[in-house]
């Protein structure tokens, strides 16, 4: 996956991203240039990676990265060719190492590059309210329309014909055609992503981004955090109601129907066709398959197949549920 709205300062050679992250190997024989951090998916051989957790087994197997950080437990899942790379933390190790390659993706305040749209070449192209500001990097398409107190920081490409509701706050996030985003959201800062720590809690580098795809509408109140690694993703003709989340790292398939305060934990998947009924919790790394339909106040804890209905805490088959609740 590219970061197109944060610059890559690799390559570094394996040996200082060994010495940099305290891991000693006398086995490694050669001092390549890694090119970038990724994960076990998107890496290629000029890559390294990460595996920490024995639900990405099967992906860890046909990686093509050439490194791996990961633990003595897990080493063996990985390919021949893929060089393992041993700590005590994983993502406390990915984390620094993302910071040294993206620096500029730990810095999330406000854009100080903003100024009144009024200011911008836009200000003859786009019809738009009161105290509009606008960021570096941003490009707005034909027919669009930006409400009151809305800020498009750095970092934005919006398409054609969208509307921008008024108190709304968005950055690296790329907006496809005839997209509505209504008031008060805010889309593209970073995820909920920290470690623990009794003195100071570390947050970790989000160097994704969201991507909102065509006819899409997002309600009123709604936040939608960039990925971590890879992006947040919005299908096609998805409708979200007020007051969702969607965390990092998410994929929302096409002609998905979200209502009220559904939240969703971060690097999830939707298939296509999904219905969410209001105050359903969907937990992280879960894949929920087409034409599912959940129901208002479920919680989702496990993988869900498809043309499944459930409902209930945790979610079962909708027929068992009734069952039980007559």
């Amino acid at each position: 996956m590219s970061h197109p709205f944060f610059k890559n300062h690799g390559p570094l050679s394996i040996s200082e991203i060994t010495k940099y992250l305290n891991i000693k190997n006398d086995k490694l024989k050669s001092d390549q240039n890694i090119t970038d951090i990724k994960d076990l998916f998107t890496a290629n051989n000029s890559d390294i990676t990460f595996f920490h957790s024995k639900k990405y087994k099967e992906i860890a197997k046909s990686t093509k990265a050439s490194f791996c950080i990961t633990t003595e437990s897990l080493k063996n899942d990985l390919p021949k060719h893929c060089n393992s790379l041993i700590v005590e933390n994983v993502l406390v190790s990915v984390s620094k190492l993302t910071s040294k390659f993206y620096p500029e993706s730990i810095n999330d305040n406000f854009d100080e590059t903003a100024i009144s749209i009024s200011e911008t070449k836009f200000k003859d192209k786009v019809k738009f309210g009161k105290n509009v500001l606008v960021g570096n990097n941003v490009s707005l398409g034909s027919n669009c329309v930006v409400g009151h107190n809305s800020i498009i920081e750095k970092n934005v490409n919006i398409g054609n014909n969208c509307s921008i509701g008024s108190n709304t706050i968005i950055r690296n996030t790329i907006i496809k055609d005839n997209v509505r985003i209504l008031d008060g959201c805010v889309i593209g800062k970073k995820g909920f992503g920290f470690f623990p720590n009794q003195k100071k809690n570390v947050r970790y580098p989000h160097i994704g981004i969201v991507i909102i795809n065509e006819n899409s509408e997002i309600g009123c109140g709604s936040t939608i955090d960039r990925g971590s690694l890879s992006n947040t993703v919005i299908g096609k003709n998805v409708f979200l109601d007020n007051q969702i989340h969607i965390a990092h790292n998410n994929k929302i398939g096409n002609n998905c129907i979200i209502a009220g305060q559904v939240g969703m934990a971060g690097s999830s998947s939707l298939g296509d066709n999904v219905m969410i009924g209001g105050q359903a919790g969907i937990s992280g790394h879960l894949k929920i398959g087409s034409n599912v339909h959940i129901g208002g106040g479920s919680g989702v804890i496990k993988n869900i197949e498809d043309n499944s209905k459930v409902m209930g805490y945790p979610a079962k088959n909708l027929r068992d549920f009734i069952k039980e609740n007559r």
